[in-house]
């Protein structure tokens, strides 16, 4: 008798076609987990090299993000929250910086939009800023008050220029004129290179006095950062520990590469985004993934039953086995997992790529391709093959020989004792947060809904057995009236219910995530075009992406015919969320009462109430907040300060323009760019208008914020092809698996007197009932899923179109009759 290792050998050296299907699942998924693990490893590590402050060697600022706790005792754990626009430092700080030792210079930053009176928009400084910057003047003099130094193009030295500033519009005389040190020398300018791979040019800038960019940055107590210059002879790190000391621990002090993180919020919402696919997404893929691959596993092992046998017969024991299991574990999944690596790499490149080309990640943001994805990935097909394989074996290694041979030749009907009860705690489980998520609103309903699938999934596959013969009960009467061939398909679905049951479950798992993901898009993109369309009730809408001037509203009033006019700013907030920390959501500040103009749909109070220290806010984050009118809401503004403004409104239509209401004022201070985006108008002519900004209707506006929505639609489409591409692969190897198993019989009913015509016909209608079975679990699963969830992000049912919903099932229904007949007749020749 062999060494099982000897054994294993042999199986892989002389049967390698019954590893086949084996390595194709661990391979893929490899692939996923290398692929979803690469993008988190990115998310956690990702950096950029300074561009503003880099010539600025130690750089503070606030935290460009908000934490809190949740929890008790050991599960206490503190979460994080990028804030929308910018946290700010107290300008008192700048002293404290400058007197911290080896510090030869301590610089209070700023830098925001400004406009000339044609709209162009220039990046406003202080002359501080050229110390680290490296501009340097090409003609004229530094900026005193009430003068400006402006980029070759803008001005000359004693010309007057006139701008519109967050304080409002200004006339300044030009007192230099500055040549940049090069591309970012500004700080400004550092845009990254185009998309030929040329250098991006530099913004226009201009620069005033320290003291008057501050004073008209729209925020005069605060900074953006201090940038601290070293005395000679002083190096950073110690310059930074000096600094972080005199800061009282009121700032972030950063070095390096870190000094990115100054610069703006970019970096840290790449790096949630980043971590969000990687980890949460990546979690669902990986747990499907290895949950395909254990039941591909566990198919290919109880295909050899017959072998396990007759090694039992000839006096294996049961170890043996075990180890011989094992160790073919050891030959196949290292391998597998190895070479899945690199469509991996590849998934994570592509989607890497496609997230920095629509702007979602910063330029300089590189995929981090270190080793610790790629071993996980490599485990994970080891641990998944080891671990299904030992419990597939473990009924054939530890029953009587006899028994054994019996129960290769006829499958078992009863269920397992363990598995059964564990299917129908998980279909209870399912059912009861359905019932929950039927009860539930907003974010709440869709958090639950989330575990509506998975709990239904685990049902499916621990009561696959069952499941199938049910499905060829329901479907074996109308199958027996399809002759001779049906009359088969049927008997051998009853037969075996449990290769029937494997096949189904992944093409369950390709229809249900696959259906969950992209018409939760539809349903939603839905929802909120039309809230878009009945909300905005404006005759004209006048849009410029640099800013309005701040009279724009003003203006556009003593227009002829216009009997209103309200400027719109667009922004986010956060709220306090008892599960994942802060929850960001959509906000909007308005000059007016914007009832003229937009219909939000107001269920309680008035917007006309709105006044500096109200809010309006969305039904469903009111519900969320458990807040009602006259209510004090704790809310987050941009920059992430704390205000509890009175709830005076509460409306239905926030999902299609914003799930917050503020006053225009509540915004001042608190916002990088103060300017409104859009003006909407009541009555007045689009020719009186034009001088503002771009004019259209509300369906246009309407049709331009869809296309806003497409990085959205595009995530989701990816995230439906990369878990239901998976898993209908999966389902085809696992079809492909079955027939080829079937070698034996096929050819047994050709010597008894079926035609090959017959046998393949049996095969498309088996094909057809387990494909047709599956879509219907699929739809079920994901119906189950989508109704609460939609319900509560959008107050209305699915959106389902037909012709997409026809798609999925004609391409299920597709491959599965390709991926038998294919492998069906090459065994019948």
């Amino acid at each position: 008798m062999p060494r099982p290792n000897g054994l294993a050998r042999a199986a892989v050296r002389f049967k390698p076609s019954a590893f086949v299907g084996t390595f194709v699942a661990l391979l893929l998924a490899a692939a996923v987990i290398s692929g979803c693990g690469l993008l988190l490893q990115t998310g956690v590590t990702a950096s950029v090299p300074p561009a503003r402050y880099a010539g600025a060697p130690v750089v503070a600022a606030a935290d460009q993000q908000l934490h809190t706790t949740i929890g008790r005792g050991e599960e206490r754990e503190t979460l994080s929250a990028p804030v929308p626009d910018r946290a700010r430092l107290d300008a008192s700080l700048v002293r404290a910086a400058a007197g911290a030792p080896g510090a030869a210079q301590a610089v209070g930053d700023v830098s925001y939009p400004v406009r000339d009176p044609s709209g162009t928009p220039l990046t406003a400084s202080g002359w501080g800023s050229t110390t680290f910057t490296g501009t340097r003047l090409a003609t004229g003099t530094a900026p005193g008050p009430g003068q400006a130094v402006v980029t070759t193009g803008h001005g000359r030295v004693g010309e007057r220029l006139t701008l519109h500033t967050p304080a409002g519009k200004r006339a300044f005389t030009v007192s230099g004129v500055a040549a940049s040190a090069g591309a970012g020398a500004d700080g400004l300018a550092s845009t990254g290179t185009g998309t030929d791979g040329a250098e991006a040019p530099a913004p226009a800038a201009v620069w005033f006095s320290d003291a008057q960019a501050l004073a008209l940055s729209g925020h005069p107590r605060t900074v953006d950062a201090i940038a601290v210059l070293p005395a000679k002879g002083t190096d950073p790190a110690t310059l930074a520990a000096q600094v972080e000391r005199a800061l009282h621990g009121k700032a972030q002090v950063h070095t390096g590469d870190d000094r990115s993180l100054a610069e703006g919020a970019a970096l840290p919402a790449a790096k949630e985004l980043l971590i969000g696919l990687g980890g949460s997404f990546g979690g669902t893929a990986t747990l499907v993934a290895v949950f395909t691959a254990a039941g591909t596993v566990a198919l290919s092992v109880g295909q050899r039953s017959r072998e396990f046998a007759l090694l039992r017969a000839i006096g294996a024991t049961p170890r043996q086995l075990r180890r011989s299991i094992a160790t073919e574990s050891l030959l196949v999944a290292p391998l597998a997992g190895a070479l899945g690596c690199l469509p991996g790499l590849a998934l994570a490149s592509w989607w890497f790529g496609q997230l920095k080309e629509k702007g979602a990640i910063p330029a300089g943001v590189r995929l981090d391709t270190g080793p610790i994805p790629f071993a996980a990935a490599v485990a994970a097909a080891l641990l998944t093959a080891l671990l299904a394989g030992l419990a597939a074996a473990r009924r054939p290694s530890r029953i009587e020989p006899g028994r054994a041979l019996a129960e290769s030749q006829v499958e078992r009907r009863a269920t397992g004792r363990i598995r059964t009860p564990l299917g129908i705690v998980a279909l209870a489980g399912g059912a009861a947060l359905t019932g929950v998520a039927a009860q539930a609103s907003g974010e709440a309903a869709a958090n639950t809904a989330l575990g509506v699938v998975m709990l239904f999934m685990l049902a499916v596959a621990l009561l696959g057995p069952l499941i199938a013969r049910l499905c060829a009960t329901l479907v074996g009467l109308p199958l027996r009236a399809a002759g001779a061939a049906g009359h088969l398909a049927a008997a051998n679905a009853r037969g075996n219910a449990r290769r029937l049951a494997s096949a189904l479950t992944p093409i369950v798992l390709a229809m249900s995530f696959a259906s969950t993901l992209v018409f939760l898009h539809t349903s939603t993109d839905r929802a909120t075009e039309h809230q878009q369309r009945a909300g905005v009730v404006a005759d004209h809408v006048v849009t410029a992406p640099a800013g309005l001037p701040a009279d724009a509203a003003a203006r556009a009033a003593r227009a002829p015919g216009v009997t209103a006019a309200v400027a719109v700013q667009h922004t986010g907030v956060l709220f306090a969320d008892g599960d994942a920390g802060f929850r960001g959501a959509t906000a909007q500040g308005v000059s007016a009462d914007p009832t003229p103009v937009l219909d939000l749909d107001v269920r309680t109070g008035s917007l006309a109430a709105l006044r500096p220290g109200t809010v309006a806010v969305d039904t469903n984050l009111a519900a969320a907040q458990d807040v009602r009118t006259g209510d004090r809401l704790e809310l987050r503004l941009p920059d992430g300060t704390r205000t509890e403004p009175l709830v005076v409104a509460t409306y239905a239509r926030g999902l299609g323009l914003s799930e917050v209401t503020l006053p225009a004022a509540a915004l001042t201070g608190h916002v990088t760019a103060p300017y409104a985006t859009e003006l909407l108008v009541r009555g007045g002519e689009p020719a009186a208008l034009a001088p503002l900004g771009a004019v259209t209707d509300a369906a246009g506006w309407s049709a331009d914020r869809s296309r806003d929505r497409e990085l959205n639609a595009w995530a989701n489409t990816t995230m439906a092809a990369v878990l239901g591409g998976f898993a209908a692969v999966a389902a085809v190897n696992t079809l492909v698996m079955t027939v080829l198993d079937r070698r034996r019989e096929l050819r047994t009913l050709r010597l008894v007197g079926t035609t090959r015509r017959q046998v393949l016909r049996m095969i498309r209608w088996e094909s057809l009932l387990v494909t047709g079975a599956g879509v219907a679990l699929g739809t079920g699963i994901a119906l189950a899923t989508l109704i609460p969830m939609t319900n509560g992000l959008t107050g209305e049912g699915p959106y389902i179109p037909p012709l997409l919903y026809g798609s999925f099932a004609a391409a299920t229904v597709g491959l599965g009759l390709a991926a038998t007949a294919l492998p069906a007749r090459a065994a019948l020749r």
